[in-house]
């Protein structure tokens, strides 16, 4: 199977950085380019600047939504919906409006509606293959009125 890789830019430390297209998911013609998201399985969302996501006219849908750091320290920001590209992957996804002092992320649920996987070896990401689904096998259990008493 194919494997698609994306640029990326290293760092000292063991992790990898990409970048992306984001999105408004009501008009797409009003998008912007992260061009430096540290990608974070360890991390749920993405992160993306407030300003990048102010510039397109995404919506706060989300307010004061809290977050653990890794010090212990909680934070809470506003979250919003934007369709996130990565070459040929594109996802719709929820996004933290990230503030000045934040790390901008690419985040673990973005990398799955992404389907895409980190190669830690590699430093990079590559398509995760394909996607698990439901057979086709149904367990039917007839339901009784002597079952509800």
């Amino acid at each position: 199977m194919a494997r698609a890789a994306f640029p990326r830019e290293t760092s000292d430390v063991g992790t990898f950085y990409t970048s992306c297209k984001v999105e408004n998911v009501v008009n797409r013609s009003r998008s912007a380019i992260i061009r430096r998201l540290l990608v974070d399985s360890g991390s749920e969302y993405s992160w993306i600047p407030t300003a990048a996501l102010e510039r397109i006219g995404v919506n706060r849908e989300k307010k004061d939504v809290p977050f653990d750091m890794a010090n212990g320290q909680q934070i809470s920001r506003s979250v919003g919906f934007v369709i996130i590209r990565l070459d040929k992957f594109f996802t719709v996804d929820e996004v933290v409006f990230a503030q000045k002092g934040d790390l901008a992320l690419l985040g673990a649920r973005s990398l799955e509606g992404l389907n895409l996987r980190v190669d830690s070896h590699l430093k990079k990401l590559v398509a995760a293959g394909p996607l698990l689904a439901a057979s086709g096998f149904s367990v039917h259990h007839h339901l009784t009125v002597n079952d509800l008493t």
